[in-house]
């Protein structure tokens, strides 16, 4: 998949559409208790020599690795050596455990309240008394940011606004999680490795494995920022800021992107007075959507 991005990357014009900036490192390594959809067998603890050839590519922008994971720490040393912005994801870890992984490098959570740490779950792992996990740490931390899935199924309005409300639009992203059912009629996709992934099930709103669970989004940007909008009392200005600038400098690259500056790169999308998307440039250049087949 790196290959295929960095191939990608290299002969992109404008009328392929969305450009690669980098490449999101997400998994293997998880926590077995907290793979969500992705396959058990697929997840391991840090391999070194595996994660410091994939970091080690220019391609690679953000790296994720569980907190609690052995090894984890020399992960996150190389991540942050290598320039990565650095995240904890698909994790059951305590407060304390979050501790030790943000003196190496952690300053971000992947999609708040999914597949995370809770005070719950982690009286599973411990029993009591109980401990604080990701969204405490989160929230306590001015230091550390995090992101929703705002599709209108994997959280509800009270979410979204209490998100907003206690993490604000400079360290709160909007992400869309999606898979390669993003915008394809209702039907069975593969989750992951299009020959061996997981099956889940489309109903034209959601994605779900077989036994019922959300199996990430099939939604793009313009939905979350349409439902973050109506959801919440957030001012539009600030629901774009955390679909576009407040990631881009997160993961480092807002010289060129997030915002309408002299000098900065011309990806601009127009929206209606209803945020549908009527116009799109990309480098100043006006793209007309192509539409691909699904599967």
């Amino acid at each position: 998949m790196i290959s295929a991005c960095e191939d990608a990357q290299k002969v992109w014009q404008t009328s392929d559409g969305a450009r690669i900036a980098g490449v999101h490192f997400y998994g293997p390594y998880f926590a077995k208790d907290k793979v969500g959809v992705h396959s058990v067998d697929g997840r391991r603890d840090p391999v070194q020599e595996e994660y410091e050839y994939f970091l080690r590519k220019n391609i690679v922008r953000i790296a994720t690795c569980a907190a609690e994971l052995p090894g984890a720490l020399d992960f996150y040393r190389f991540a942050q050596r290598a320039g990565c912005f650095i995240t904890c994801g698909h994790s059951n870890a305590h407060w304390g455990e979050l501790e030790l992984g943000f003196a190496e490098g952690i300053r971000h959570v992947d999609h708040f309240w999914c597949a995370m740490s809770s005070v719950s779950s982690l009286r599973g792992r411990f029993g009591t008394p109980m401990r604080a996990g990701m969204e405490q740490f989160v929230l306590h931390n001015e230091e550390m940011s995090t992101e929703i899935i705002a599709d209108g199924f994997h959280l509800s309005v009270e979410l979204l606004q209490f998100a907003y409300d206690m993490i604000g639009h400079h360290r709160l992203c909007l992400v869309t999680d999606a898979n390669r059912a993003l915008d394809c009629p209702p039907g069975e996709y593969r989750f992951g490795p299009i020959e061996t992934g997981t099956i889940v099930i489309s109903d034209g709103e959601t994605v779900r494995d077989p036994k019922g669970g959300l199996a990430s989004s099939m939604h793009g940007m313009d939905h979350m920022v349409k439902t973050m909008a109506s959801a919440t009392n957030a001012p539009l200005h600030s629901v774009i800021k955390m679909a576009s600038l407040t990631p881009a400098q997160l993961v480092g690259t807002a010289s060129n992107y997030g915002s309408l500056e002299v000098g900065k790169v011309a990806d601009v999308i127009l929206l209606s007075e209803t945020l549908e998307v009527e116009d799109v440039f990309l480098g100043g250049e006006q793209f007309s959507v192509r539409r691909g087949s699904c599967g």
